[in-house]
């Protein structure tokens, strides 16, 4: 946990967002007495696309993703004859 006055908040934002990022907390202070707490919003809103929870998953190491694709475009099959519907419909009848 780290204690920064408003001042030094200013100037080195990046540095103490890039703390609560790793989880620390971090208290504010305004002429030494503690105005707010900044921390990690991580879990406090929902991931709402599927991308989102899997890089939240990927971040608590519960998934590692691929750094690749491997299939980018899958070849497509052509069949002569009936369709498959048609015949799973004849062979149950």
């Amino acid at each position: 946990m780290s204690i920064v006055g408003v001042k030094e908040l200013k100037n080195r934002l990046t540095q103490y967002l890039r703390k609560t990022k790793q989880g620390e907390k971090v208290i504010v202070t305004e002429r030494g007495k503690p105005i707010a707490v900044i921390s990690s919003s991580r879990g406090a809103l929902p991931a709402t696309s599927i991308e989102m929870k899997l890089a939240d998953l990927e971040r608590e190491g519960r998934i590692r993703l691929p750094q690749k694709k491997f299939l980018k475009k899958l070849p497509s099959i052509r069949i002569s004859g009936l369709p498959i519907s048609d015949t799973l419909l004849e062979d149950r009848g």
